[in-house]
Formats: C-alpha cells, sequence, structure tokens
C-alpha cells in the first residue's frame, strides 16, 4: 500500500480576531496593513483575474482607437479616389467605350494612340491651292452633333453618355487678312390691313476678300453670309366667330375732354384704347395719369400732329421717341403701340424707325368726328361700316371733343346691342389667334444682330426683272 502525502498542513489555521472586528486568516493582517510609500502589484495589473474598472485604465485602449480611425480614413479616402477616377461609358463612332470620368477628349485621344488613325487636312492658301499636303486639321471631332475646334478638345470634360465621332482631319486656310463689306437688308411690305408690325428683322449678310499672308494671294470669298431682308406685315384682325369684337381708339388727346369720356367709358363697361400726343401730354400729364389709372390702354400719336411722311430720318425718330418719353414721364409706363398722324407712314418710314415701335396702328373705320358733322352722323358713321375685328377712329381733342362726349354714349350703346365687346387694341389682336402669336403689343423685339433695312435699288430690281 503506498504512502501518501499531503501538499498542505495537516495543522488547522488558527483564526484570529481583527482589531477591526470580525476574523480573519493569518495573512489577512499583512493584506490589510501596507506601509506607507511602497509599492504593490495587484491582480487589475495583469495577474489573475481582473475583478473591476479602475480609472484610468482607459488608456490601454487608445492605440486600437486610433488604428480603428486609421483604417475608415483610409477607406474613405480609396473610395474618394475611385469615385473621382472611375470609368464612365461613351460612344465613340457608333461603339460604346469605357473611358476615365472627367478625362478630356484630347486625352482620351492620346491615351489610346488614335491621332495616327485619321488622315489630317491640307492648309490651304487664300484662294483654295494647296500650299502644304497635311498641313490642316489632324483630325475633326463631332461632340452629340456639334463640330468641336482644336483648342476645346483639351477643356472638354467627358462625364458619361457622350457620342463622339472622330473622323478625318479638315483643311484649313493659310493665315490671312479680311477686307469685308456688309450687305444692307432690304425691306418689303406685305398685306393690307389696319395692325402693322415686322414679320422678319433684317439681318446684314457679309462679303470678304482674303489676302494670305504665307502665299501672298488675294481673292474675293464672295458672300461669306447670306442677308436676311426685313417683312412688315400688314393685317386686319379675324376675331373667333362667336366673340364679336370692336377696338375704340381716341387720337390727339388727352385734352379738356379725357375725364368725361373716361366717365363714359367706365359707365358703360367698355375699354379703349388713346393714342396721345406728346406735346398734349405734357401740357396736361394729369389727365394721361387718369387714363392709364382707368385701365384703358395707352399708345403714342408722336410728339406733335405733323406728318411723318417726307421727313429725314433723324426728324422721324425724334418724334417718335419724344412721344414715348413724354407718356412714359406722365403714366411711369413704357408704351410702344403707335399711331402716326394721319396714318401716314410709308416703306420710308419703316426704314428710318421701325425699331421703335412693337406695332403701327390705324383704323378700319373712320368716324369722321374731325370734320364735325355731328353726334348722329359720328354714330350713324361708325354702325354702317363697322364689323368685327375693325379699330374705329374718334378724335379726342379741344375741338371735337363735345361732339364725342355727345355721341359716345349712344355709339357705345348701339355696339353693345348688336353684340359687340368693346376692347383694346391689344385684346382685338390677341382674339386672333394668328396675330397673337406674330404680334408682341408690349415690347419692342428688335434682334441685337438685326439692322435697319433700306428700300430695294428699284434699278437693280427692273434689271432683275428684266432677265
Amino acid at each position: 500500500m503506498l504512502k501518501h502525502t499531503t501538499s498542505y498542513s495537516r495543522k488547522r489555521p488558527r483564526v484570529r480576531r481583527s482589531s477591526t472586528g470580525g476574523y480573519q486568516l493569518p495573512g489577512g493582517r499583512a493584506r490589510t496593513t501596507r506601509r506607507p510609500g511602497a509599492s504593490y502589484l495587484n491582480h487589475s495589473q495583469g495577474f489573475g483575474r481582473r475583478r473591476g474598472f479602475r480609472a484610468g485604465s482607459g488608456n490601454a485602449r487608445k492605440p486600437y482607437a486610433f488604428i480603428a480611425i486609421g483604417c475608415a480614413f483610409l477607406f474613405f479616402m480609396a473610395t474618394v479616389i475611385w469615385y473621382l477616377n472611375r470609368s464612365v461609358d461613351i460612344t465613340v463612332n457608333g461603339e460604346t467605350v469605357g473611358v476615365r470620368i472627367n478625362s478630356t477628349i484630347e486625352h482620351y485621344i492620346e491615351d489610346n494612340n488614335l491621332a495616327d488613325d485619321y488622315e489630317a487636312g491640307d492648309l490651304l492658301a487664300v484662294d483654295d491651292s494647296v500650299l502644304e499636303r497635311g498641313g490642316g486639321m489632324r483630325y475633326t471631332v463631332t461632340l452629340n452633333g456639334d463640330e468641336v475646334e482644336l483648342p476645346a478638345l483639351g477643356e472638354i470634360e467627358l462625364t458619361g453618355g457622350e457620342e463622339l465621332t472622330i473622323e478625318d482631319g479638315g483643311d484649313v486656310y493659310e493665315p490671312h487678312s479680311i477686307q469685308a463689306t456688309d450687305i444692307a437688308p432690304t425691306l418689303t411690305v406685305d398685306g393690307t390691313g389696319a395692325i402693322a408690325y415686322v414679320e422678319s428683322w433684317g439681318i446684314p449678310g457679309r462679303s470678304e476678300i482674303w489676302t494670305g499672308e504665307v502665299s501672298g494671294k488675294t481673292a474675293d470669298r464672295g458672300v461669306v453670309k447670306e442677308v436676311q431682308n426685313a417683312v412688315v406685315q400688314q393685317n386686319t384682325a379675324l376675331p373667333a366667330q362667336d366673340k364679336p369684337v370692336v377696338a375704340l381708339t381716341f387720337d390727339e388727346g388727352p385734352s379738356s375732354y379725357t375725364r368725361q369720356l373716361l366717365d363714359i367709358l367706365e359707365e358703360k363697361g367698355a375699354k379703349a384704347t388713346f393714342f396721345l400726343s406728346g406735346d398734349a401730354v405734357e401740357a396736361d400729364p394729369s389727365a394721361a395719369a387718369a387714363i392709364a389709372q382707368a385701365g384703358m390702354e395707352i399708345g403714342s400719336n408722336t410728339m406733335s400732329d405733323v406728318a411723318l411722311t417726307g421727313r429725314s430720318a433723324d426728324e422721324v425718330r425724334t418724334q417718335i421717341a419724344q412721344g414715348f418719353d413724354a407718356i412714359e414721364a406722365a403714366t411711369g409706363k413704357r408704351v410702344s403701340l403707335l399711331r402716326a398722324p394721319f396714318a401716314e407712314f410709308d416703306d420710308e418710314t419703316w426704314t428710318q424707325a421701325m425699331d421703335l415701335m412693337s406695332a403701327v396702328i390705324s383704323w378700319n373705320v373712320d368716324s369722321g368726328d374731325w370734320l364735325m358733322p355731328g353726334a348722329d352722323t359720328v354714330v350713324s358713321n361708325v354702325m354702317g361700316s363697322v364689323r368685327s375685328g375693325n379699330i374705329v377712329l374718334l378724335t379726342d381733342s379741344d375741338a371735337c371733343g363735345a361732339q364725342l362726349v355727345e355721341a359716345l354714349p349712344d355709339l357705345i350703346d348701339r355696339l353693345q346691342e348688336g353684340g359687340y365687346e368693346l376692347v383694346t387694341v391689344s385684346e382685338l389682336i390677341a382674339s386672333d389667334e394668328d396675330l397673337a402669336g406674330a404680334v408682341d403689343t408690349a415690347k419692342v423685339s428688335m434682334p441685337e444682330d438685326a439692322s435697319l433695312p433700306v428700300l430695294p435699288d428699284e434699278d437693280a430690281a427692273g434689271d432683275a426683272a428684266a432677265s
């Protein structure tokens, strides 16, 4: 029988009573007594089971946090770099290819060695003779249907979805000086009617003579830009059949009777257009303002009651411009409708001032009130001729005012009894679908590249007709 020994003492440990109360094992007193200034190793400092968390122990975790943050930053930067350098699809000569996003067209061509795949154009003299074979454009690039100039190839960035066409290069001309001559547009006035407006504006053409800096040759290149001639159209409004309308218009005002006319129009629920003379507006600006405040339309009857035809361009333009300026000063509104005194506005006048107004308005029905025939005759003159779409001429002057104040209530009553709606000139134009799309009565719309036309050369026109 084997004899065994134990690894512990057979003596029963003695339990000592602690001075602080209770009982301790023999080593307990040593653990509770610490010498001042001595350092002791605890389980929490690396030995045995950790019994709890001590303040300041988080410092051991900081390196791991820094590593995690660094990894996240590197991942973010890698994502950004990938995004900025990702590949996108474009179409080149009908085939889909990948290209680095935001690379230029020039970079794409160079990176893929495409320049040598195309034949360069030639360098030409001004007379089209060849100065140098292959001295022209290396290749021709079209982006989304539009040809791209060579300097722009290094600026246009590809973002995906573009359609490129790369072809053989085009010919280019030698450096050259240019002697240019503008070709002035001419004017044509078509149609008949009380509403005249610019259908197409005159755009100058251009002819050129080139002198080459390399060859020294001179060549007449002829017309390099075709001229666009101006067309003025005259029409009568044709309102919808279920809406008969008539525009009453008053010339030469304001007068001492203007406010009475406004009261009558308001009482009858009618609208009208007043073509005001600039000198009369300056004499009574409050009357002009009253017209605007009453909701009536205002146009210009020029500055003074003088014919425009037969005058110089400067005189015509001054009469028209000063008339508009006087109205704006009195009402605060810029208007652009014009009625020429006595409706005298011929082809030459159009060439002198077509850029100053939106439309020139005459009339279809002359009331004849300026002949002073009496109120009854004024009414019968209008009612005997009026049709839907007509513009009626009336005169707001001190000489005709009393007769007009007497005639106007009866005239409005009879027109309204006949089913007519009394509107402004602009409303009359808007009632005609074709005119509404062609005439903007609110502003002058001359394009920046347009110019005033000239009258056709009668001799040249006669020679052309003979041939």
